[in-house]
């Protein structure tokens, strides 16, 4: 059953790799972050800081930009993780393995629903290596980011696979 559930976090894993790559991309969003501009800026920053933890594994780091009632689904998650025990357990599995791994966001948008709320949705291609071999796989991801106090938390997360064809 451990098994099957590791598969499940690949996709997951896969789409934090992604989003490594969309640090450097315009558009792209980061949670945890103090404000500082736009809302759209302020949660691009928290992505570019979720890549940089997902990139270097960095569970303490990643878990800490998600909202104490945060919610996602990894690609492969059976279950939908609502805890931040959930989150800080996703993490430590998926975040260990496959390495070295990266992400990149391909086509995404940034949409301000208010000066607290900004959703980020997209493609995503992520990478991670197998038993040596290099694997890549292409996603949809969406980060739901919200402001609370005067920092940025991912209240939302959520990658599947893209379908073939």
């Amino acid at each position: 059953m451990r098994k099957p559930m590791l598969r499940s976090l690949r996709p997951w894993l896969a789409c934090a790799a992604l989003l490594c790559a969309c640090k450097s991309a315009p558009g792209s969003a980061v949670s945890g972050s103090p404000v500082s501009g736009s809302p759209a800026s302020d949660a691009e920053q928290v992505i570019q800081r979720w890549a940089t933890a997902f990139g270097e594994s960095n569970v303490d780091a990643i878990v800490a930009l998600y909202a104490p009632d945060a919610s996602f689904f990894g690609t492969g998650s059976q279950a939908l993780v609502t805890t931040p025990e959930q989150v800080r357990r996703y993490f430590e599995v998926g975040l260990n393995r496959d390495r070295p791994r990266g992400a990149e966001l391909l086509e995404h948008s940034v949409q301000v629903v208010s000066d607290d709320v900004v959703i980020v949705t997209g493609k995503d291609r992520v990478r991670g290596t197998k038993d040596g071999s290099v694997y890549h796989a292409e996603g949809r991801v969406t980060f739901v980011l919200r402001k609370q106090a005067s920092a940025w938390q991912i209240v939302h997360f959520h990658r599947s696979a893209l379908p073939a064809g």
